[in-house]
């Protein structure tokens, strides 16, 4: 016997179909969807970028990119978004993760791991967050709405190779420069102080 509450919880492969008939060509306009929330979808994104569905890694790709185009974030919850409906998912520190970046004309390129590209600069800030008793540097970098990669480890040690010192309002800073902006990592004095 199948319980009402059953047939009308949410689960990915509905909210798949729905988002591919919603998405059409281009990026889906999750910023005009306001449906009804459904419920929260047993779905996690881990710190490492994985995605799982009922416990298990999501390994289609696909779909993976799929629900990555519909994420959406209000307040500190994040949801998958149709013009239907609305699904809590659990996203363990940042929906994506940048896993490269390169230098243009423009500035620093970076992709994460659903596809996304973002030039960083104005428009997607590089923000250094401190964790832990050690102030151990968590980057993140916007990629669209109010929605951040976390810079993976090797690409944020290639960022500190190519970083550089400049003055901010009298304060020597240690950052990164990308088109015409600045995004500062650590006063430099506090950097001399942790190499000597």
């Amino acid at each position: 016997m199948t319980r009402q509450d059953d047939v009308n919880r949410p689960d990915a492969e509905g909210l798949a179909a729905s988002a591919r008939k919603a998405s059409g060509k281009g990026p889906p306009p999750v910023h005009l969807w306001d449906p009804p929330f459904c419920g929260d979808l047993d779905m996690r994104i881990a710190r490492d970028g994985t995605w799982f569905y009922q416990g298990t890694p999501i390994g289609r790709e696909g779909l993976v990119r799929l629900f990555s185009s519909i994420i959406k974030k209000e307040g500190d919850d994040y949801f998958l978004v149709t013009p239907v409906e609305k699904v809590g998912i659990t996203v363990e520190d940042a929906p994506f993760v940048a896993i490269d970046f390169r230098q243009t004309e423009e500035g620093l390129l970076f992709e994460t791991n659903v596809g996304d590209t973002a030039l960083a600069g104005a428009d997607h800030a590089i923000r250094i967050a401190r964790d832990g008793p050690e102030g151990e540097p968590s980057p993140y970098i916007h990629i669209r709405a109010n929605l951040e990669a976390l810079i993976d480890r090797k690409s944020f040690y290639r960022l500190i190779d190519i970083g550089e010192h400049r003055d901010v309002e009298g304060t020597e800073w240690f950052g990164i420069a990308s088109g015409d902006s600045f995004f500062q990592i650590m006063p430099s004095a506090e950097l001399e102080a942790a190499s000597a």
